[in-house]
């Protein structure tokens, strides 16, 4: 619930009845979104070391700590998409004064969490842990999930923009800012899915609702591959990163996926090339690195001053990569479903 007693919106929706398995999705979301913001340096995205103005490391904590009720409930959700997606907007803004801090994390983390709400209980799994061959199947439980979505989750969605305010394009004929808006959905009775299937071309997000999730996939591959080869490197001195490794893992994988995916928040933010010019250079940086030994055989350290340049760069700048750290949150979601530990 939240400090100001407005408690959150319930779905109408099918219920799993495994406390403890909800309990523990909710866990592995809060996780992996503490984890995505106290990784450092992730270049032009708040952490532990950066601050914007007007959005700190400390609106993050607060957010995704917000968030617990809502993930809770979302993994015993069968349907409500929408209005869970704005309740978690709601929680988060209730607890935090920084704007918008994890909206595209949502989109996310509520369908997956319902896939594996769904996954859990439909196996009776105890202790809850998701197999790396099982992966795909909760990608595709989450797709089923955003698919069957109606115009009432398109209304919810429109609706916490009201709260959230997240800077995206607007749809065409569904103006984000025009209260007509609502009305015209009905009329034409417009899911969620759709809206998203529109927005698909210049939204990151949306585009993994409409193509399944596999950016989010490729995260969670990424970090658990990557904290497999620290884990047996560091017994034979091929692999050399500092503490738990977990962090080198988000570091790497964020640029990884930013090399390969143009992130749309910056994209919306400043333009096309921007967005291009930062994907390129997070891949020059990678390539480097990777050719300075063999596969996963290597230094971190050696990447970081590199990084570190960057970082500073894209923070003098102001662009920050928001949607990568979206897709990063929930690839970690997914490893930590898996069992990742460090």
């Amino acid at each position: 619930m939240n400090p100001n007693n407005t408690g959150f919106i319930c779905p109408v929706s099918g219920w799993a009845e495994n406390p403890h398995t909800s309990s523990f999705i909710a866990r592995c979301a809060q996780l992996a979104m503490l984890l995505e913001v106290s990784a450092s340096p992730k270049p032009g995205n708040v952490d532990r070391e950066h601050d914007y103005p007007d959005t700190c490391f400390e609106h993050f904590v607060a957010s995704s700590v917000s968030v617990y009720p809502v993930i809770e409930l979302a993994a015993r959700s069968r349907k409500g998409i929408g209005a869970l997606i704005r309740s978690a907007v709601c929680e988060s803004s209730a607890w935090q004064k920084g704007g918008n801090t994890h909206f595209g994390a949502f989109l996310l983390l509520i369908p997956l969490s319902m896939a594996a709400g769904e996954l859990f209980d439909s196996c009776g799994k105890t202790p809850c842990k998701l197999l790396p061959d099982e992966f795909e199947a909760l990608a595709a439980h989450a797709h089923d999930f955003v698919r069957a979505t109606d115009c009432e989750d398109a209304i919810e969605f429109y609706r916490a923009f009201e709260v959230a305010g997240v800077r995206v394009n607007s749809v065409d004929e569904f103006s984000l800012g025009d209260p007509e808006s609502e009305a015209e959905l009905r009329t034409q009775e417009v899911t969620l899915y759709e809206l998203m299937d529109i927005s698909r071309g210049y939204d990151l997000i949306a585009d993994e609702w409409i193509s399944g999730f596999g950016r989010c996939l490729e995260g969670a591959k990424s970090i658990t591959e990557f904290m497999q080869a620290r884990n047996s490197g560091a017994e034979d001195s091929t692999f050399s990163c500092s503490g738990t490794g977990i962090n080198e893992a988000i570091v790497y994988t964020f640029l990884k996926s930013l090399s390969r995916h143009r992130d749309t928040f910056i994209q919306t933010k400043f333009d096309k090339a921007t967005a291009d010019y930062v994907s390129s250079r997070a891949g020059e940086i990678l390539s480097a690195w990777e050719k300075s030994s063999g596969h996963y055989t290597r230094d971190f350290a050696a990447l970081l001053p590199a990084v570190q340049e960057f970082d500073s760069e894209l923070l003098r700048k102001k662009i920050n990569p928001g949607s990568t750290a979206d897709i990063i949150i929930a690839g970690l979601f997914i490893a930590l479903l898996g069992g990742l530990r460090f």
